[in-house]
Order: structure tokens, then sequence, then C-alpha cells
């Protein structure tokens, strides 16, 4: 036998003992895909039970009409301010010579690392009513402020703390635009106005609606900002409902939110749809930038606003709460313990390694694997990110009590509610890490006689690492902040950081919360280096 046709042969032989460990990860990919999207099936199961007349009753009262309305209007205000806000500051610091463009790219990404709720109990303090900001006003005969509080009070603090989202996926669409198109649109005579309307923007609209998906679906799930500023959307209701032992009206709200979130999805699929000419050669970066002569100097003020009043403002706050005495600050019988940041990082870390676990098979066939069922798989595992943690945490509920009362509140249920809302994030990064290995490498291996599992353990797993690592740190961080899921899951006496926070913050001991509040701050800004990290390659 020639050199080619050994060569052949032995491809031949890779080819089928690659098909036949395909077909066996595609099925453990499906597996998996299924046991993560089997809450909706439990949550459907709930609302079979309830009697047709009595959910029709229930899906056309008035409050529940009411409560649709307030989360549109809701998601609508946060999504148009961010974007208003995010899309401006984006392209400040891409394509204009604003005076220490690093510095405000970093500051402005940073409220990010403040979990909304935490920024709401800040807002409350500075501009409620005896807030600091009216007891420093008083001397000059300001003794009370307007009051924001409900849905306009939340729509306010949630733009302020999520419009980082458009913020950092404009700034990499307009990094990503070829500077080419812009500058022979002003060739050809074009305004600044009409090259930025005509050009710039219909290649951003890709990364703007990917940014402005993000912060609609954070809108439409989160729960603590809204019931902290009195609003009556969705999560709060199901919460009060929950509490409340009204479950079937809590497993209808739960389904009509998930309708919506699916709403927002298939808008966010037709807006967004990739467009491979929008994002050609890179060179947004090096683009002649546009001078703004002493508009500079405003605009950036207009930036150092923007960071005060989103990142000074609640770690200034928290930092108050530290130094503080008197009761409403320091007593209340409501010690911190050191075991509540070790709960959380304890199940932090749980979700995080079972994350990996579940993540590399599928990712891997994600990534290597052009079968249907791979895709679908992958895709799967995005219906528990795009399920609000309360939504998940009543699903997992029912499906405790009513067909597993064994696992009703245990820590491993607790930590398969994580899994479920955070697994995308470890499929992400390893799916392009997989991406990025040689494949001639992995071949190379197999014809020096390594099995399938030898080869990938040898030259795709290091390979792969630092991917795979950046997904458990991703999970890691955003488990240790996620409230609904823990305050609903949680086993009775298991205290976290986030329960404790909500805990005292309910108690109106906002004071005790300045600890764990600011290591859950200082803990998320990690993150955020990883994010700002990623951008800089």
């Amino acid at each position: 036998m020639g050199a080619r046709e050994e060569l052949a042969a032995i491809r031949g032989r890779l080819r089928r003992e690659s098909d036949g460990d395909g077909l066996g990860l595609t099925l453990l990919s499906a597996a998996i895909a299924a046991l993560l999207v089997s809450p909706v099936a439990w949550l459907f199961l709930r609302v079979a039970d309830i009697p047709t007349a009595e959910a029709l009753s229930l899906v056309t009262r008035q409050s529940m009409v009411d409560v649709v309305l307030s989360s549109g209007l809701l998601v609508v205000a946060v999504t148009v301010g961010s974007v208003l806000l995010g899309v401006p500051l984006a392209f400040l610091t891409v394509r204009t010579d604003l005076p220490a463009r690093r510095f405000f790219t970093v500051i402005l990404a940073l409220p990010l690392v403040v979990p909304s709720y935490i920024g709401a109990f800040a807002f409350v303090s500075a501009f409620g009513p005896r807030g600091v900001v009216a007891d420093a006003l008083a001397p000059l005969g300001i003794e009370r402020l307007p009051e924001t509080p409900g849905l306009p009070g939340a729509a306010i603090v949630l733009t302020l703390y999520i419009y980082p989202y458009v913020f950092l996926t404009t700034r990499a669409a307009l990094l990503s635009l070829d500077a080419s198109h812009v500058e022979a649109a002003r060739t050809l005579g074009k305004s600044r106005l009409a090259a930025f309307r005509e050009v710039t923007f219909p290649r951003i609209v890709p990364g703007i609606a990917a940014g402005a998906l993000l912060v609609a679906l954070y809108a439409l799930s989160d729960f603590g900002t809204p019931a902290i500023m009195g609003a009556d959307v969705f999560t709060a209701q199901i919460y009060v409902e929950y509490n409340n032992f009204g479950e079937n009206r809590a497993a209808l709200l739960s389904l009509e939110l998930l309708a919506i979130t699916t709403v927002i999805l298939a808008l966010e699929s037709r807006v967004g749809r990739d467009d491979a000419s929008a994002y050609a050669s890179g060179g947004g970066g090096s683009a002649t930038r546009i001078r703004l002569g002493a508009w500079r100097w405003l605009a950036a003020l207009g930036c150092l606003a923007v960071a005060a009043l989103a990142l000074v403002l609640p770690v200034g706050i928290l930092l108050l709460w530290l130094v503080r005495g008197g009761p409403g600050y320091a007593g209340g019988g409501f010690e911190f313990e050191l075991a509540y940041a070790l709960n959380s990082v304890g199940v932090s870390t749980a979700a995080a390694l079972a994350s990996v676990l579940l993540a590399l098979p599928v990712g891997y066939v994600a990534a290597r694997r052009s079968s249907a069922a791979g895709r679908l798989a992958e895709r799967a595992t995005y219906v528990g990110y795009a399920m609000p943690g309360v939504v998940l945490g009543l699903a997992l509920v029912f499906f405790g009590v009513k067909f597993a009362p064994t696992l009703y509140q245990t820590l491993p249920l607790l930590v398969f509610a994580y899994v479920v809302r955070f697994l995308p994030q470890a499929v992400g990064t390893t799916s392009s890490s997989v991406l990025q290995v040689d494949q001639q490498l992995v071949e190379a291996a197999r014809a020096l006689g390594e099995s399938p599992r030898r080869a990938f353990r040898r030259v795709t797993l290091p390979l792969i690492w630092p991917g795979v690592l950046a997904g458990a740190a991703l999970v890691f961080l955003t488990t240790m902040k996620e409230l609904p899921a823990t305050l609903i899951l949680r086993p009775t006496g298991f205290e976290t950081l986030v329960s404790y926070i909500w805990l005292v913050q309910g108690a109106g001991y906002y004071g005790r919360a300045a600890i764990p509040a600011l290591t859950l701050i200082a803990v998320s800004a990690c993150s955020m280096a990883v994010i700002l990290a990623q951008e800089r390659r």
C-alpha cells in the first residue's frame, strides 16, 4: 500500500470513529438540553391543573391587565432610555476626540457591576423623603425633593444600571465597522450627520439590537428593583402571590411573562439579524476621529454626570451606611455572619463547576458538529437564560412539591436553578474556544494512535482551558448576584449575601447591607474586568 492510500485509510478510520463519538456527544447534548428546559414543562403541568373557567377569570381580571400594561411600559421605557443613553456614549468613546476615552470607557461600563436592587436602595436613600441629598440641601431651604416612586422610579434606576449592555454592544459594533465606508461617504459630500444616518447607523443596528435585547429581558425579569420602588409588575406580583398562597395566579402570571419574553426574542431575531456586511475590517478604532472642539469638555462633563449617578452614588451611600451609627444603621439584631458569604461562594462554586461540566459536550458539539440536533441543543440551553429567575424558582417549587419532595428546598435544587439560568454563559465561551482550535492538531494526535478521548484530553482541553475558565468565572459571578431564585429555593436557614441584603433592607436596617453589598460589587467588578479584557484583544 502506497503512502497516499495509507493516509486515505487512516483518515477514513478517523472519520468513522469520529462519527461514532459525534453521535454519542450529540445525544448527550440533547439530554442536557432536555434537562434544562424541563422547568417550562413543570410550569405547564401546574397550569393544566387549573380549571379553564378559573384560568380565564384570572387572566381577564383588571388587575392582571394592569400588570401586563405596567410591565410593558417598564420594558419600553428602560429599553428606549438605555438606547438613548448607551448609543451616544459609545459613539463618543469610539469615534470622537473625547478626552480620557479609555478612562470613560471603563467608568461608563462599571455600573453594570452594581446589582440594580442595590442601586435602588441607594436611590431611595439618597433622593427619598429625609434622604441624604434632601438633608444636604436643607440649609439652602430645600427640604423636599420631587419623588419618583413606582414605575417612573423603577425605570430611571434600571436604565442607570443596565444601559451598559447597549453601551458595550454598540462599542463592539463601532469598533468592528469598516471606517472606509464612512470616509467614502464624507468624500462624496455627505455631512457628518448624513454619513452617520446613512452609513454608520444601519451597520451598527445589530449591535444596538443585541444590547437592547439584554436590557429588555433584564427589565422584564428583574424582581428587586420594581419591588423596592413599588412598581406593580409581573415579577413583584408573582412573588407576592407565591408568598400569599395564590399559586394559581402566580403560575398564570409566570406563563404570561414567558409569552412576553418569547415575543421579545422573536422581535430581536428579526431586527438584529446577523449582517455580515456590517463588520468588515475592524477599522473603527483607527478611523479619523470627529473633533468636538469646545464641546469635548461638555461631553466629558456629561459622561462624568452619568458615572456619578450610576456608580459614585451607590458606592458613596454604602460607605456612608458603613460608617454612620444609630439604630437604623447598625441595630436590629441582624448580625452579619461570615457564613453568609461562605454560603454564597459555596453554591456559586458548585454552580460554576456543574455548568462547566455540562457546557463542555454542548459547546463542543455546537462548534464541531453541523447537525441540526447539535444546534437545537445549544439554542435550547438559552431557554433557561431567558426565563426570569422568579418564574424559574416557581416552576422548581411546583416540581419539588409534586414530583420530588425530597429535593424541595435543598441545595441540589438551588444549584440546578443556577445552572439552568446561567449555563449559556459557559456554553458560549466554550464553543468560541473550540472554534479557535486548529483541527489538524487533533487529527495529528489521532494519526499517532491517540483515542478520541485521549486526543481531546491531551490536545483540545489544554487549548480551550482559558475559555472554559472564563465561562466558569462568569457563571460564578452572576450566581453570586442572583436574587429571586435564591429567595424562593434556598433551604430554610441557609442565608447568602443577597438573601441577607434583602432581609435587612426589608426590615429597614440599610446599614447592615453595606458590607455584603460592597462585597458583591467588588466581586462583580471582576466580571467586568473579564469583559473589558476580551474587548482589548
